[in-house]
Formats: C-alpha cells, sequence, structure tokens
C-alpha cells in the first residue's frame, strides 16, 4: 500500500482515464490553493502533429477525480461516465 508520495515520485507514474482507457502522459505540475491544498494535477494535453507551431493544451484533473494511486500509474475519471467531471481548464489566479 502506497502512503506519503513526494512529487518526484508522482510525476514519474503514467495517468491514464479509466473512462476511455487513454493514457494523459506524466504529471507535469500541480495545483495549489493559496493556502497550499493540493487542487488537482496538470497532465499533457493532445498532442498536435506540429507541436512547434501550434503547441499543447494542458489538462488540468481535479484532486476529486483521482481513483487511485498505485504503484505504477495514477487512476483517473474524467469525461463521458455519468458523474464524471469534464476536461476542466487549468485553473490560474489565487
Amino acid at each position: 500500500m502506497i502512503s506519503d508520495l513526494t512529487f518526484c515520485e508522482l510525476r514519474e507514474k503514467e495517468v491514464v482515464n479509466i473512462t476511455d482507457g487513454k493514457k494523459l502522459g506524466r504529471i507535469l505540475d500541480l495545483a495549489l490553493t493559496c493556502s497550499g491544498n493540493v487542487l488537482g494535477v496538470i497532465v499533457p494535453g493532445e498532442k498536435k502533429f506540429f507541436k512547434s507551431v501550434s503547441g499543447e493544451e494542458s489538462i488540468f484533473v481535479p484532486w476529486k477525480n483521482i481513483v487511485k494511486i498505485g504503484e505504477d500509474a495514477i487512476l483517473v475519471e474524467l469525461g463521458d461516465r455519468p458523474g464524471a467531471d469534464p476536461v476542466c481548464p487549468v485553473p490560474r489566479n489565487c
């Protein structure tokens, strides 16, 4: 069983959406409140063919949508399943 983790340990795990089975990539960043509470994680968005021209949109995964943190992967629930939150924009303001 996994107990406490560091950010470095979290970012080594693959994030997988259990709604559609897609790999979202590894954690890029954490979103925190001004008081230090974790709002969620930020993962890479859909990769584009011309990455240098079009860039990449990040996906914000609210902490409540993290279903399980395992040894090798982090399972999240995003999307079309009833009760699942849609993909959220990355929070920007404190």
